[in-house]
């Protein structure tokens, strides 16, 4: 089985400017395929396959490849738009990671939110809890989590498998009345959920935002301590076999320093990817791409390329990565473009050993305002990767759809 999750946060400008996208280069190998969109705003956020012809994504819907196209599937609690007596309630889900295991065994999590509305449009009702959804290979359905008190406000990020009867989700709980922040890590044994919360200890914050695994004793887990976007440091932590430690890893510059996603691959192959900001603030710049490298001993980061940039505006974030083999791997995310706009492109970077590389990528939107974005990864196959992510669908530049590339020749070029 293969699992790639994406970060939780992510930049959106919208601005008001006008922009006619440029197609992908035609040296690119990659092609967008066609992906359905079963709501008004839609995004792909996590990707896992079992092989070739059994893929799934998730992320405001969930939606599944069989070798031929892609199918939306319905998402377990959630429901349209209900008004009786001038109360309207609906629910939706935003799921956040997701493991195939095999064509009758997959998992999703993230969370679920009903909202309740009146007559009255300052009156409404919030709530938002945590979700997990398993896949029985005729349909999705919500599955007991670990139970907590009340209250608590537990958060699902990223998930990975090692196999049927080991699977690692990470988030954060906020407990104690929202007075205490800690890591949150669930664990499926193959017969029930059961969660650990570690307390954070940093009175700033940290959040985890991604999990990968190559071993039952080798889990990583990546994302950031201090305030988002501001001045965080990296946060980088491992599980043994027996118990969740922070490792140390470097930060890059004195502003926003983060990871969003990591690949493990083996115990002296690990890659995590992000972004760096040069300056603190209130002095601004543009974020930079980050990639940090573990080689059994320390993590180090490794040089890798931007596009531009040429002004503070271009800002370059990777979200996303998957390795074919550990002399191919792919991180992705996006790049704005120089101008202030705030339009957005995919952006697609290579490792084939030696160093990263830009490679080109498609941007798929039609519409006025471009903003196309690459979060997960896989490859169900050697020679086969799928990369998810969002783009903007319709001619006003306001609704998200989802986006996926596909390459059988994914090699740089």
């Amino acid at each position: 089985m293969s699992v790639s999750n994406r970060s939780v946060t992510k930049i959106l400008l919208l601005a008001a400017a006008v922009y006619t996208p440029a197609r992908a280069a035609a040296q690119s190998t990659f092609q967008v395929v066609k992906t359905p969109n079963e709501y008004s705003n839609n995004g792909l956020q996590a990707v896992s396959a079992s092989s070739p012809s059994d893929i799934w994504a998730v992320g405001s819907s969930i939606m599944h490849f069989n070798g031929t196209k892609w199918t939306t599937f319905p998402v377990a609690g959630n429901t349209k738009e209900i008004c009786m007596s001038g109360v309207c309630t609906s629910t939706s889900s935003v799921l956040a990671g997701v493991a195939d295991i095999s064509p009758t065994d997959a998992w999703a999590v993230g969370s679920q939110t009903t909202l309740t509305t009146t007559t009255d449009p300052l009156s409404f009702n919030q709530s938002t809890v945590p979700v997990i959804q398993r896949w029985d290979g005729t349909q999705w359905s919500i599955f007991p989590g670990p139970s907590f008190a009340a209250g608590d406000a537990p958060t699902l990020f990223g998930m990975t498998a090692i196999s049927a009867n080991d699977i690692w989700v990470v988030g954060n709980l906020l407990s104690d009345g929202g007075s205490l922040l800690s890591f949150l890590f669930e664990h499926w044994d193959g017969t029930s959920w059961t969660a650990t919360a570690i307390p954070v200890g940093n009175p700033n914050g940290a959040f985890l935002l991604a999990v990968s695994a190559d071993a039952a004793n080798d889990v990583w887990a990546v994302g950031f301590t201090g305030p988002e976007n501001d001045d965080s440091r990296t946060l980088v932590m491992h599980f043994n076999g027996t118990s969740w430690k922070i490792v140390p890893s470097p930060s890059v510059g004195k502003g926003a320093s983060q990871l969003n996603s990591v690949a493990a691959l083996a115990p002296n192959d690990v890659w995590a990817v992000g972004f760096s900001t040069p300056v603190a603030p209130p002095m601004q710049a543009p974020t930079l791409t980050l990639t940090e490298h573990w080689d059994g001993t320390s993590w180090t980061v490794v040089t890798s390329p931007n596009v531009g940039p040429n002004s503070v505006f271009q800002s370059n974030i990777l979200d996303g990565i998957t390795a074919v083999s550990p002399t191919d791997i792919w991180a992705f995310g996006s790049s704005f473009l120089a101008n202030g706009s705030g339009n957005q492109k995919t952006l697609l970077m290579n490792w084939d050993g030696s160093a990263w590389s830009i490679v080109p990528s498609p941007n798929p939107t039609t519409g006025v305002f471009l903003d196309d974005i690459l979060f997960a990864g896989v490859a169900p196959s050697p020679g086969n990767l799928w990369i998810v992510g969002s783009e903007l669908e319709d001619t006003m530049g306001l609704e998200f759809g989802t986006l996926a590339i596909h390459s059988t020749n994914p090699g740089p070029n």
